[in-house]
């Protein structure tokens, strides 16, 4: 995608191109005119998704015996790019499709795939992902979530907290521990169906600085049976490594997300600077202006170029979890650090909330936390030096 003259990344073929341009249509003309509703509401309408499946974005990496589109995680990305350069950045669409899916497509069994896949690709089901629980954050084996083995059903017991998706969610993987023992070996992932279950319950639609369009929720499982075909892999205890095989993918598509929100932040700022006047001249011609805006969009090539060659690197299957720590740590700090700085430019006017930047300065905070705070992420890089 191009924007403000920043080039497109060389692993965009045809088909990519042309989803994203369908990508952003969608978002323009059926999220924007409802967005500022779905803020003030915390959650979109379902009918959104329904709609973003009719149009073929959920789930577009999915193959089509599935029920997907049969694309590549190239399309995921488009997509995801889209919402941030729209200003829908409190759609769930990118866990949804590139987090949530993904689980069931690399460890669910055939049937498992067969079941779950076409009803995420559609939007019947809302996929959300149960990481996260009062006393555990990045550390994933100090999840406290049961799950007991009962004849041909497992029961959870547990709470969740910080949920993506989680008031509209009707799939939730859910991370356990089968074996309380056993530490990382004893961590499992579940499937659970909410609509097929009793004793599940949500909890507050919490009320965060930013992305408040995106329903982000506690969960209960008091005493929930699902049937033993929810496991997700072959048998107990492979949950940590499945979680630690897919967390690179998640945090390159944090890092997609900070770019798009960057680029849009630019646009909207050299757009108001150019017919913005003080002291008789547009502020575009003050030097310090100029200077702000040339730093900005310098480090902005840089970062755009940076996140192609990762998400180039991820289609060849070569991202390792390194480079996407380096690329989600170092994105998001500089996604914080532009906006900021593109606000200071709105003077007065970045403060109110009707101007998008105003938004983009709350929304963008939280991305140096989930997914892994940034200070875990060098953690993980300097364990590689």
């Amino acid at each position: 995608m191009t924007t403000q003259g920043l080039p497109r990344g060389a692993w965009m073929r045809e088909d990519h191109a042309m989803l994203a341009e369908q990508a952003g249509r969608f978002f323009e003309q059926e999220v924007v005119p409802h967005y500022d509703r779905f803020e003030r509401d915390g959650v979109f309408d379902r009918e959104v998704w329904e709609k973003a499946g009719a149009t073929g974005l959920l789930a577009p990496s999915a193959p089509e015996e599935f029920g997907g589109a049969g694309g590549d995680f190239g399309h995921d990305a488009v997509i995801i790019e889209a919402a941030a350069s729209t200003g829908c950045d409190g759609f769930g669409g990118a866990l949804h499709s590139a987090i949530v899916t993904p689980y069931i497509l690399h460890y669910g069994s055939e049937e498992q795939k067969r079941r779950w896949i076409a009803k995420l690709a559609s939007g019947e089901y809302i996929g959300a992902i149960a990481m996260t629980e009062p006393g555990a954050g990045s550390d994933l084996q100090g999840v406290r979530t049961s799950a007991r083995r009962d004849g041909n059903h497992y029961v959870i017991n547990g709470s969740k907290t910080f949920i993506t998706n989680g008031q509209l969610a009707n799939l939730i993987i859910v991370v356990t521990k089968t074996d309380p023992a056993g530490g990382a070996k004893g961590t499992s992932l579940f499937v659970v169906e909410t609509d097929q279950v009793e004793g599940f319950r949500r909890g507050r639609n919490l009320d965060k600085i930013g992305l408040s369009s995106n329903d982000t929720s506690e969960l209960f499982f008091d005493d929930v049976r699902v049937p033993a075909d929810a496991l997700l892999g072959a048998e107990e205890g492979e949950g940590f490594v499945q979680l630690m095989q897919q967390l690179p993918q998640e945090r390159l598509i944090i890092a997609i997300q900070a770019i798009g929100r960057i680029e849009r932040a630019l646009k909207e700022t050299i757009a108001y600077v150019k017919q913005r006047k003080a002291f008789g001249k547009q502020v575009i011609d003050f030097q310090n202006t100029q200077f702000t805006l040339a730093e900005c969009k310098t480090e902005a090539t840089v970062a755009r170029t940076f996140v192609d060659q990762c998400i180039a690197t991820h289609l060849d299957g070569g991202l390792d979890a390194t480079t996407a720590s380096m690329a989600k740590y170092w994105l998001t700090d500089l996604q914080c650090n532009i906006i900021d700085r593109c606000l200071q430019l709105f003077g007065g006017y970045g403060y109110m909330n009707e101007y998008p930047i105003a938004r983009m300065f709350r929304d963008a905070r939280v991305e140096r936390i989930y997914g892994g705070t940034n200070e875990i992420m060098k953690l993980l890089i300097a364990r590689s030096l």
